[in-house]
């Protein structure tokens, strides 16, 4: 499906033993990378930790971009797929779905092997020390961080550790920091669609027999489809993977296409709670998924993720010139949570939707003015993450 990936960025070697490091960062995901890089831009020492031996495999992201994020942030174009304007929300059943069209690109999907090793690239080239096949094994009574590689056991004295090591963070344990208990699971499948005959489409389906507190969706953009489902795991009927292939075998805007054998096949757990509250102390802070840096209504984390990071790389730049270890008065995740507050409630009311009835219901409203209006402000509407005012 995809041309085979050579990771540009190798792993650290000589690492066993002690080392010492301005910032350990802990998990090379988008946010982690990020925060890495701003740090190393602005020349501090930075150790990058990362479980996987290479950041081409194990992908859990759909890797959607939001307009707001391809506007903000200069991602490289061809590791994207064409623009997309056309959502189109479907009913159980796929009965009489409501289509909605921008008049400007909505959505570009990542594609997120080369995207990473892209980022990876920037990353070393500002100077960060990257431990590939590396894993986190926790903070020592001594104060140290203890990593574990094809080495050997290594020490790091580092004066902050960014946890950006998943919607279940250790560091986050470690650091005696809140963790995620609001959790959706997911998966999907990717594939080539040559020659597709719609134009690129953002395919929703709510359908709690498919989706429980969630939606299963198609996006296919005219080069992969990615087909996928999510919810709250303990409502999957029959399982999630079982689920999947229900879905497959009907899913919107694919009918009548051959499917190759070989698919790649992406999943993981979601956070849907919202910004954590307390994901800053003294020794350290969370990003991304860790921090619950998800909408908590659409699930989308990459514009979430890319802008905390920022929070976060500033607020330790800060903290490291200052020497105020009291990174958490600027890095405060009850007040932006309280500016999640409307998603929040719109969380717990679609997790509230239980029957295919139910979801049928409310596209009685969906296919009002009011109701296409609502959709077409949270699908191509302009907020994004809600980070503090400067000053």
């Amino acid at each position: 499906m995809r041309r085979e990936q050579n990771m540009k960025t190798s792993a650290t070697s000589g690492l066993a033993g002690r080392t010492r490091a301005d910032v350990l960062v802990v998990g090379a995901g988008l946010a982690g990378l990020h925060t890495a890089t701003l740090l190393a831009r602005q020349g501090h020492d930075v150790l990058l930790a990362e479980r996987r031996t290479g950041l081409t495999g194990a992908i859990r992201t759909t890797g959607i971009f939001v307009r707001k994020t391809l506007d903000d942030f200069p991602l490289p174009p061809e590791c994207l797929g064409p623009p997309i304007r056309r959502v189109v929300l479907h009913p159980p059943g796929l009965r009489r779905p409501v289509s909605l069209v921008s008049a400007r690109d909505e959505y570009r999907v990542g594609d997120m092997a080369p995207l990473y090793e892209a980022t990876a690239a920037l990353a070393a080239d500002a100077g960060v020390r990257m431990a590939l096949g590396t894993r986190y094994a926790g903070r020592q009574d001594d104060g140290t961080f203890r990593l574990v590689g094809r080495d050997g056991p290594t020490a790091v004295r580092a004066r902050f550790v960014v946890g950006a090591d998943g919607a279940r963070s250790t560091v986050a344990r470690d650091l005696a920091l809140d963790r995620n208990h609001h959790l959706l699971v997911g998966a999907e499948e990717v594939f080539e669609v040559p020659g597709s005959d719609e134009p690129p489409t953002f395919h929703c389906v709510l359908d709690p027999s498919l989706a429980p507190g969630y939606l299963a969706w198609v996006v296919n953009d005219g080069q992969h489809a990615h087909v996928g489902v999510a919810g709250y795991g303990d409502r999957f009927p029959g399982g999630l993977r079982r689920t999947l292939r229900r879905f497959s075998a009907s899913a919107p805007g694919l009918a009548g296409r051959d499917r190759p054998e070989v698919v790649e096949r992406r999943g993981g757990p979601i956070p849907v709670g919202g910004v954590l509250r307390r994901i800053g102390c003294a020794d350290g802070l969370l990003v991304g998924d860790a921090a619950g840096a998800v909408s908590p209504l659409t699930a989308g984390g990459l514009d979430p993720c890319l802008r905390l990071s920022e929070l976060a790389a500033a607020v330790l730049d800060e903290a490291l010139r200052s020497g105020d270890p009291d990174v958490s008065a600027a890095y405060d995740g009850a007040a932006l949570r309280a500016r999640f507050q409307g998603r929040l409630l719109l969380r717990r009311g679609l997790a509230q939707v239980r029957t295919p009835a139910a979801a049928s219901a409310a596209f009685t409203l969906l296919r009002t003015p009011f109701g296409r209006a609502a959709a077409r402000r949270v699908l191509f509407g302009d907020r994004s993450f809600p980070l503090p005012a400067p000053g």
